[in-house]
């Protein structure tokens, strides 16, 4: 990461306002300023591609598909067959509040699918799709 004491700062800041998935967005945002001053907004359009989106890990294709499901509205599963809550916020209440739990999961799961960490782009244009899924 370009910045590593902004971002640590912004989300520090931003702890305590993601309360709610909107206030986790907003913590983004201000973290995504921080990193880029031309910063032009998030795009739920690029978060639901990239959610879809393939890569390939040790031969085989992987998504965020492959354990959370196609519909993030269900409950997906783990590789060792693990109930995963689903995703969306409209079906599980608590997704998305927690800026700690949140960074925990990117972090890894963005390994896992992609093989590196996630930016604050991604994770601002994820959230943005993932509150829109009804």
């Amino acid at each position: 990461m370009k910045y590593p004491l902004i971002a640590l700062a912004c989300l520090l800041a931003g702890a305590a306002q993601a309360e709610t998935p909107a206030g986790l967005l907003k913590s983004y945002e201000q973290q995504a300023r921080q990193e880029n001053p031309k910063f032009a907004g998030f795009s739920a359009g690029r978060g639901k591609a990239l959610y879809y989106s393939q890569s390939q890990a040790s031969g085989k294709s992987m998504s965020c598909t492959t354990c959370h499901s196609a519909d993030p509205k269900k409950a997906g599963k783990t590789p060792a067959f693990r109930k995963i809550e689903p995703l969306a916020p409209s079906a599980q209440a608590d997704r998305f509040t927690d800026m700690k739990k949140v960074e925990k999961w990117f972090r890894r799961n963005c390994d896992d699918v992609f093989k590196r960490e996630c930016t604050t782009q991604e994770k601002g244009d994820f959230v943005s799709w993932i509150i829109t899924v009804k």
